[in-house]
């Protein structure tokens, strides 16, 4: 009897776990095993994030690591697919770097450690959190048109707007504070072993119009990489912005991640 590889699928901030709906459904149908776990403390609906955002808050990057490693060891040695966006992709490489996973496929991946680049854009959709310090240990949510800047500015208004009410869920603060600080951290927890050399294969994707991380992180991300000879790839969607993985061409990059996989010979 043949086992079905696992894939974990793994959301970044502000968008509820759910939103992997469509992608686990694809994935069960080419004969994955595929979960779309929440990160600690967010409830298992949109409705009940909202309505509890304290159960979502001060859960900073090493939480949301060790709550996946966890979730990892329960599946009894395999090492699963991780297939994250946004803070989610940062998750996805951390756990890769920690040999715990098979692949990881990372979406507009938050920057970790070493990535210099810091657009304008960038700056901007973390203001609504950074700009108060005591939102470290709080949640915060995004307003409609906040949403639409960081993640629907490629799509219509309308289907931002429907995106946001559909998904939209506070997020914890902690993370993005976390990452602002990296660089001048030696111990941050946005480090990502980038030199093992026994890790399996990573595919980077980006989208050319992503306000919240523009390509030019994507890229510095894949030049921490250079000092390892493991598979790191990196795939661009141009006319794609940061809501590539729930809009309506989600299934263009489903597609384009199962078939990388299939390359890798999983």
């Amino acid at each position: 009897m043949t086992t079905a590889t696992p894939v974990i699928f793994i959301h970044g901030l502000f968008l509820h776990a759910t939103s992997w709906g469509p992608w686990v459904e694809l994935f069960r149908e080419a004969g994955y095993e595929p979960t779309a776990p929440g990160w600690p403390g967010v409830p298992d609906s949109v409705s009940a994030a909202r309505e509890h955002p304290e159960e979502i808050a001060d859960h900073g990057i090493d939480d949301v690591v060790e709550h996946y490693a966890k979730l990892i060891a329960e599946l009894g040695g395999a090492k699963p697919i991780l297939v994250g966006h946004s803070f989610g992709g940062m998750i996805a490489q951390k756990l890769l770097g920690q040999d715990l996973a098979a692949a990881a496929v990372a979406i507009d991946a938050a920057q970790i450690k070493g990535v210099l680049p810091l657009p304008l854009s960038t700056l901007r959709v973390g203001l609504p959190v950074l700009r108060n310090p005591a939102n470290k240990h709080k949640s915060v949510s995004l307003t409609a048109d906040q949403f639409r800047y960081a993640f629907g500015n490629a799509v219509s208004e309308s289907e931002s707007l429907e995106l946001f009410e559909r998904w939209a869920i506070p997020a914890p603060g902690k993370p993005l504070f976390e990452a602002a600080a990296a660089n001048f951290d030696p111990h941050s927890p946005a480090k990502v072993d980038t030199a093992n050399e026994l890790r399996g294969p990573l595919l980077l994707i980006m989208g050319g119009r992503d306000h919240t991380v523009p390509e030019s992180i994507t890229r510095s991300t894949l030049k921490q990489y250079r000092h390892s000879h493991a598979v790191t790839d990196i795939q661009e969607f141009a006319d794609r912005a940061h809501s590539l993985t729930i809009d309506s061409g989600w299934r263009e990059v489903a597609d384009a991640t199962l078939a990388w996989l299939r390359q890798q010979g999983l």
